[in-house]
């Protein structure tokens, strides 16, 4: 006899799915760093698309380990970010609380029109930030579409980077060193590393039952609807369950992938750009990273790297590319 329960179609994992409030993710946890000296624990860059490449198999309990085997590659395309604040916080039984910011004097003028900055800017002393409760500080970063050739926009995204490592004093110096000046990629992370991916997915709008939640079609039998839930539930409780699968929006949430390896940080976009410029993209004109694997949301997305939260094993000294595929995409 067949059992009356089976289990419910559709995560729960994330939930309401609701429609991300920007393009653009927001961290909201930062792992602790063990380096001795003070860094930024992340970075972005525009997602360019996928292509595949011939590596020599770097994952020593892989049954193909030491192989020649293909991977797929996702390229983001990695401009320089620039710093344009300094900000630091104290930790509450609240949470984190704003003490103080620090904001450069040559802000892009996007900035500028995007947020409010205070006229007379306060030029905190390291020694009167020193004298506050600092618990945490963090760098205000914007990043540059401007030299992207294939972002059709002026106004930059403006995002939070956080510094770790050393004592407050190290990375309040550290962090007034980098006010004003362009970030590059290789201060965050190097090839072979793991990082986080934060990013919103693409967006599909408003789906019906069966595509957002995968339920099975109705009967042919069944009058006037196939694609549609059979009920909404029992008489009581007297209110529609969260777990019955109902139409609604699909697409554009954020998302975070965990443990993502980079495969190779480049500096000459002629070494992948493939005739004809990627597909929904263009052509690369600045640096790139090559991430094994796929990320979440569309070409052209802002995507956020972060510091592993979860990873705890090493560093892949180097890994041996014997081909990558630099074939044009534009007929698939």
């Amino acid at each position: 006899m067949s059992k009356a329960h089976h289990p419910r179609r559709g995560s729960h994992s994330f939930w309401h799915r609701k429609r991300a409030k920007k393009a653009i993710s927001r961290v909201r946890n930062w792992p602790s760093s063990t380096s001795s000296a003070p860094k930024i624990q992340g970075f972005g860059g525009y997602k360019v698309g996928m292509t595949h490449g011939f590596i020599i198999d770097y994952r020593k309990k892989s049954t193909t380990a030491g192989q020649e085997v293909t991977v797929p590659i996702t390229i983001v395309e990695v401009p320089p970010l620039r710093v344009c604040g300094i900000r630091v916080y104290h930790n509450t039984e609240w949470g984190l609380k704003t003490l103080s910011e620090i904001w450069s004097d040559n802000l892009d003028k996007f900035v500028n029109r995007k947020i409010s900055v205070p006229k007379e800017k306060k030029e905190d002393s390291l020694d009167a930030l020193l004298k506050m409760d600092v618990d945490d500080v963090r760098l205000l970063v914007h990043s540059n579409p401007s030299k992207v050739k294939s972002i059709p926009k002026k106004k930059p995204e403006l995002m939070e980077l956080r510094v770790d490592g050393g004592t407050i004093e190290d990375r309040l110096n550290y962090a007034k060193e980098l006010l004003g000046k362009n970030l590059d990629v290789t201060q965050f992370i190097g090839e072979g590393q793991m990082v986080d991916v934060l990013a919103v997915t693409k967006g599909k709008g408003f789906q019906g039952h069966v595509k957002r939640f995968g339920v099975k079609l109705l009967t042919h039998k069944n009058s006037k609807h196939r694609r549609m839930i059979g009920n909404l539930g029992p008489w009581h409780p007297s209110f529609v369950l969260s777990t019955v699968p109902q139409a609604g929006q699909t697409g554009y949430h954020q998302r975070t992938e965990y443990n993502k390896r980079i495969l190779k940080i480049g500096d000459n976009p002629d070494d992948i750009n493939p005739q004809g410029g990627f597909k929904h993209y263009g052509e690369i004109s600045n640096k790139y990273v090559l991430i094994h694997g796929s990320i979440p949301g569309p070409n052209k997305r802002f995507i956020r790297f972060r510091d592993p939260l979860r990873f705890k094993g090493g560093k892949i000294d180097n890994i041996e590319f014997s081909h990558i595929s630099t074939q044009s995409k534009q007929g698939a």
